[in-house]
């Protein structure tokens, strides 16, 4: 491979780079979606093996040792370059490419609209379930800047350089829809629902990036900030951390904690929408 491909990686261009040595394409869609169709040579990968699944915070990282069992398994190795896509317009994908930016492995790309775009392309398919060429991959030390813990946002969610970008339901954001102790949102949070993003009549593509930026800059979500951004599990803010990196926004971070850890601790600030 003679350069790194883009971030967001369109079909067309994937297509034309499916024999490159070091490429790894991941999909994670649901597992009888991939078995009736992936992209040719595509590797599945269950979504549940990048979260620690442990409550009250089910969404934080694995330990080094189960990352690197992980990651061993793929193959990945420092030259890979990594494709990542799924059925549901980018969240699992997020999170594999989060996971990787995470460990400080950046040689990765989205497909944009996953499978449907593929699809939507009239690319080839495949159906056959392929193994990858085990790696022995370790991961090392991490990069700081992806991701957040629950003492730097609270540390940091009043500060007015930082602003946290809530990627959940307006039910959820308001407090009308509860999935942990409590219900609403970290005071000051901008609310973006992730799906904002996708273009439903697209096969599921990312929106015309200038009007995603200007609908964030009207919330205040702008790269001269630090953008903390979470949902429940950091799923679907995965996806919204992938658009502030698309945008080119160098300060933004995912909360894996999210939701799921902020709302069921006893002590943290929370506020409910009228």
């Amino acid at each position: 491979m003679t350069a790194p491909l883009p971030l967001l990686l369109e079909p067309e261009e994937l297509a034309r780079h499916l024999d490159d040595a070091n490429l790894l394409i991941v999909d994670l869609s649901k597992g009888q979606v991939h078995d009736q169709a992936h992209v040719p040579g595509a590797i599945h990968l269950d979504f549940k093996r990048l979260l620690a699944g442990n409550q009250p915070a089910p969404g934080l990282l694995p330990d080094d040792a189960r990352l690197s069992s992980l990651f061993s398994e793929l193959g990945l190795t420092p030259d890979t370059q990594v494709v990542a896509y799924d059925d549901e317009g980018g969240g699992w994908a997020a999170r594999l490419l989060w996971t990787l930016d995470v460990i400080g492995h950046k040689k990765y790309a989205y497909l944009n609209g996953g499978i449907h775009g593929w699809l939507a392309a009239e690319l080839p398919t495949d159906s056959e379930r392929h193994q990858p060429e085990a790696s022995d991959y370790t991961v090392g030390e991490h990069d700081p800047v992806p991701s957040v813990d629950l003492d730097h946002v609270w540390r940091h969610y009043r500060d007015p350089d930082t602003v946290i970008w809530d990627a959940r339901s307006e039910e959820e954001y308001a407090g009308v829809r509860a999935f942990a102790q409590k219900g609403g949102h970290i005071p000051g949070a901008r609310l973006y629902e992730w799906t904002n993003a996708m273009d439903k009549h697209s096969n599921l593509r990312v929106r015309d990036r200038e009007e995603i930026r200007r609908e964030l800059a009207a919330l205040g979500i702008e790269q001269d900030k630090q953008i903390i951004t979470h949902c429940q599990t950091h799923h679907r803010s995965s996806f919204t951390w992938l658009i502030g990196r698309i945008l080119g926004f160098d300060n933004i971070r995912g909360y894996p904690g999210s939701w799921s850890e902020w709302g069921n601790h006893p002590d943290t600030p929370f506020e409910k929408s009228d």
